[in-house]
């Protein structure tokens, strides 16, 4: 089993930042950044979870829902990389912090 606690805790340090940001901020491209790693993460998630299945695009339900979004989508690739074989997610789990990093900065928060 691996701790995910650093993904999971960077995905909540960037939730709480877009959930405490002014909706002018978030409109001005913090919501679009954390909508756009949301996505991504649950892409990964979907693809980890049936590598057949073409990943379904998680919607935009704007401004205010990004944060909840983005600790779902997080909240899930941490759990199926937890509980997969070591040798099979080698590396995936740091490159998903570091993208959540990086997706934070870029927002500007």
């Amino acid at each position: 089993m691996r701790d995910t606690s650093e993904l999971t805790e960077a995905v909540e340090r960037f939730a709480d930042r877009l959930r405490s940001a002014p909706q002018s901020r978030l409109q001005r491209g913090a919501a679009a950044e954390g909508l756009a790693l949301a996505r991504e993460l649950a892409a990964r998630a979907q693809r980890a979870e049936d590598p057949r299945r073409e990943p379904r695009t998680m919607p935009d339900a704007g401004v205010f829902a990004v944060a909840d979004q983005l600790v779902v989508a997080g909240n899930d690739l941490a759990e199926i990389l937890r509980t997969a074989p070591a040798d099979s997610r080698e590396g995936e789990l740091a490159e998903a912090v570091e993208r959540v990093r990086a997706a934070e900065r870029r927002s500007g928060l």
